[in-house]
């Protein structure tokens, strides 16, 4: 099953977005589903995930910010983003870990979605 995320754009600072997960096949397959994203200049970094029973962790970073959801009927996650900051600037990814770290993930990254937090 491949994942890939849509839903990017322009924002200002202390606005909201939220990012789509669409997976090509069924999402009853998956178990985790993760969000990362990679910043201009930086390493990408993990951001939020989801099971496949609904349990969810967050980088510290959006904790209280962004909530992770899924819908395996529609076979999507969502990632709403509220009180964006421009640190949040980057391509959006998703993708499905299979370590506890989510470090490492099963299928390829795709073009990603460009959140661009500026006023």
């Amino acid at each position: 099953v491949q994942l890939q995320a849509s839903g990017g754009g322009l924002v200002q600072p202390g606005g909201s977005l939220r990012l789509s997960c669409a997976a090509s096949g069924s999402l009853f397959k998956v178990n985790t589903v993760a969000w990362y994203r990679q910043a201009p200049g930086k390493e990408r970094e993990w951001v939020a995930a989801i099971t496949s029973g609904g349990s969810t962790d967050y980088t510290s970073s959006v904790k209280g910010r962004f909530t992770i959801s899924r819908d395996n009927a529609k076979n999507t996650v969502c990632l709403q983003m509220n009180s964006l900051k421009s640190e949040d600037t980057a391509v959006y990814y998703c993708n499905s870990p299979y370590d506890l770290r989510y470090r490492f993930v099963t299928g390829s990254w795709g073009q990603g979605t460009l959140v661009t937090v500026s006023s």
